[in-house]
C-alpha cells in the first residue's frame, strides 16, 4: 500500500532494504499464486474528493501531490504491478474507506490478507483496524512495512498490530509459502 515514488522517497527508512525485502515477498507471493492488489493514493483533477475540513488531504490539495498527472504519485518501479495486478485508488488514509477494494476482495474469495506500506501510521494502520473490523484474518509484515518515525514504526508492529493482526517478516512467510 502506497508503495508510491513520492512516498517511498519522503517517508521510507532504508528505503532500498524495504523495496528489495518487499520485492522478494511480491516475487514469492506471486510463485504460490497469491493474489496481489496494490493501493494507492490519488486524485482527480481539481481534488473534487478532498474537503477543507480534511487536515492532511486538504494540505495535499493545496500542493498539487498526488493528481492523476502526477510522476511523483506512480507506484516505485522498484515494486511495479505486473500486467493485470488490480491498483486500488484511495483518497483517504486507509485502503477501504470509498474504494472498491473490498468488491475485489469478495469477488476473489479471499478473507487474508498479508499487508505491507507505507507509513505504517498511516496507511497500514487506517487498513488494519477496518479489516479487522470486516473479519479478514490479516498478516502484517513488519520488515515491509516503513515510517518516518522509528518508534511509531516499532510500537505499531510490537504492540498494537499483535491485537488484531499476526505480525512476521518476509523471510517467514517466504518460510510459510515453501
Amino acid at each position: 500500500m502506497d508503495f508510491q515514488t513520492l512516498i517511498v522517497n519522503g517517508y521510507a527508512n532504508d528505503k532500498e532494504a524495504l523495496l528489495t525485502r518487499t520485492k522478494t515477498l511480491l516475487d514469492a507471493a506471486r510463485a504460490k499464486g497469491i493474489k496481489v492488489v496494490y493501493v494507492v493514493v490519488g486524485f482527480r483533477p481539481g481534488y473534487p474528493e478532498v474537503s477543507a475540513r480534511n487536515m492532511i488531504f486538504h494540505t495535499i490539495k493545496e500542493s498539487g501531490r498526488f493528481a492523476s498527472s502526477d510522476a511523483n504519485a506512480e507506484i516505485h518501479s522498484g515494486v511495479s504491478p505486473l500486467s493485470g495486478e488490480p491498483v486500488v485508488t484511495k483518497h483517504r488514509v486507509g485502503a477501504f474507506a470509498g474504494t472498491d477494494l473490498e468488491m475485489i476482495l469478495r469477488a476473489n474469495n479471499i478473507d487474508t490478507l498479508l499487508l505491507t506500506g507505507i507509513a505504517t501510521s498511516g496507511v497500514v494502520l487506517s487498513t488494519v483496524r477496518h479489516a479487522a473490523d470486516a473479519d479478514y484474518r490479516l498478516i502484517v509484515v513488519k520488515d515491509c512495512c516503513s515510517d518516518a518515525d522509528e518508534e511509531v514504526q516499532r510500537v505499531l508492529v510490537e504492540k498494537v498490530f499483535a491485537r488484531q493482526a499476526t505480525v512476521v517478516t518476509t523471510d517467514e512467510v517466504i518460510a510459510a509459502l515453501a
